[in-house]
């Protein structure tokens, strides 16, 4: 079933699976980040300093939600190099071009199925 010579599925993999360690390492920063008790609290000289650094909690959990979601987008395409389905859509079954996979090599569908799952029509 799979599309791509398996020297090239193997460079795909490679880039995967260092996205995948970035990220983990991003997220553990992150997550640490939340966690940590704001020494700053009921010390705060200004409301506005507290509401500083709830913005910025949030925006951090934010980007935090956003890792995740790359993450199990690259845990599905390395899963699909497993199953020997790597550049083939999830949805459709059409072949992903590999300009695609080239751009966002954790990409599982085609552009079109990707908007139509975007658009809620799928």
């Amino acid at each position: 079933m799979m599309v791509l010579p398996e020297t090239e599925v193997e460079i795909f993999k490679k880039r995967l699976e260092s996205l995948r360690n970035q990220i983990t390492k991003q997220l553990k920063g992150s997550t640490e980040e939340v966690k940590k008790p704001d020494e700053a609290t009921g010390y705060s000289q200004h409301q506005a300093d507290q509401g500083t650094d709830d913005f910025d909690r949030t925006i951090s959990l934010e980007v935090t939600h956003q890792e995740y979601s790359l993450l199990r987008q690259i845990e599905r395409a390395l899963e699909k190099i497993e199953e020997k389905t790597y550049g083939v859509c999830d949805i459709s079954g059409e072949e992903i071009p590999k300009a695609r996979l080239e751009a966002i090599p954790y990409a599982t569908m085609t552009v079109r199925a990707q908007e139509k799952l975007e658009k809620g029509l799928i």
